[in-house]
């Protein structure tokens, strides 16, 4: 996912959740900054996904009777709690995605056991960054925004933990995406929440078109679903 492409998307986010895109950009820089003043070296990115079923993992209330889903995969990529919740049930992960926003302490456990874990900046979360990168393991920190890219902050595309994670399992060369714990109308999310997950479907209606794959975690919802992307 190039920034060009995934720019007009990102103003389209940004003008329907109200947010602000100056915000975004500062908390990269904060982000950016932090690991400087660090001083070690980030993730190198060599996650490799090629030719693999790789299992998104939400968060969401289903996930427990979908454990089944992550183990048969070749490789599991969680969105926030859901890796406290895999590592719980002795399922592996293979890369933790989060904003910091739910189980902190598992993404830098995580880093420790040398385990990749996109830790994404965006406008709210700059305090929570400074917290928390500096107790993880650098080598393992993939660091990301969904503002424009600047080294080392990457973007792969992904507005929600969850349809970042698929984006950057695409990225990385995966051949097939499957989605346990996935509840796209969990009645139990507020209003906030609840939009984000139709950005997370819309997002993942854009993936699956470019990816030229149907993922079962769509069937039935496409007719409903407003298109973006090119």
């Amino acid at each position: 996912m190039d920034f060009e492409t995934w720019e007009p998307v990102y103003e389209r986010i940004l003008e329907d959740m109200g947010y602000d895109r100056g915000a975004d950009e500062r908390a990269r820089d904060v982000y950016a900054g932090t690991l400087r003043a660090l001083g070690g070296n980030v993730f190198d990115g060599s996650l490799d996904f090629a030719g693999d079923r790789v299992a998104i993992a939400g968060a969401g209330p289903s996930l427990a009777d979908e454990l089944d889903v992550a183990r048969r995969a070749d490789a599991v990529v969680a969105a926030s709690s859901a890796g406290r919740r895999l590592l719980a049930s002795e399922v592996g992960v293979d890369c933790l995605v989060t904003d910091l926003d739910g189980a902190p302490e598992t993404a830098v456990r995580l880093t420790t056991y040398e385990t990749p874990v996109a830790i994404h900046a965006h406008g709210d979360n700059a305090i929570a960054i400074q917290e928390y990168v500096p107790r993880c393991r650098l080598s393992s920190v993939l660091p990301t925004t969904q503002a424009a890219p600047r080294s080392p902050v990457r973007n792969f595309g992904g507005f929600t933990d969850g349809d970042r994670a698929a984006f950057l399992a695409d990225h990385f060369g995966a051949s097939e995406l499957v989605f346990p714990g996935w509840d796209l109308d969990d009645p139990t999310v507020g209003p906030t929440k609840r939009r984000k997950l139709r950005w997370a479907e819309r997002l993942l209606h854009w993936l699956e078109r470019r990816r030229d794959e149907r993922f079962d975690l769509l069937e039935g919802r496409r007719d409903g679903i407003d298109p973006i992307g090119p």
